[in-house]
């Protein structure tokens, strides 16, 4: 079995989805929803891709099926993310605070730079 780092990078649809799920399992509907709540309407996610995604994550074991959901509609699937879920989803974290780190780093030696040309 690989690990959860082997997953890396994320595309942003695999990584706002398990962020979705970090706090407990829920259904399509609802991960669509938070998605979109969580990127502040920025990022919606299809039925289609997200359906899409769901069994590319389950295939790759980041989230498994966590049965029906015993509320109003017990035909929705339930999903859950993984311990591997959760080790890629920290590496992805990881990665990308270390491109933020690295790019403001640049950017800060870049601005003085230029700054001491224009004097």
């Amino acid at each position: 079995m690989e690990s959860g780092k082997d997953a890396l990078p994320l595309t942003e649809a695999f990584y706002y989805i398990l962020v979705a799920l970090y706090g407990g399992p829920s259904h399509g509907y609802g991960i669509m929803q938070d998605v979109e709540q969580m990127s502040r309407g920025r990022v919606t996610i299809g039925a289609g891709t997200l359906y899409t995604a769901l069994n590319t994550l389950v295939k790759k074991q980041l989230i498994a099926s966590a049965g029906l959901d015993r509320g109003a509609d017990a035909r929705r699937k339930m999903y859950a993310i993984t311990d591997h879920g959760r080790e890629a989803l920290h590496g992805e974290l990881d990665r990308l605070e270390l491109l933020l780190q690295n790019g403001r780093h640049a950017i800060s030696r870049k601005g003085s730079v230029e700054h001491e040309h224009t004097k």
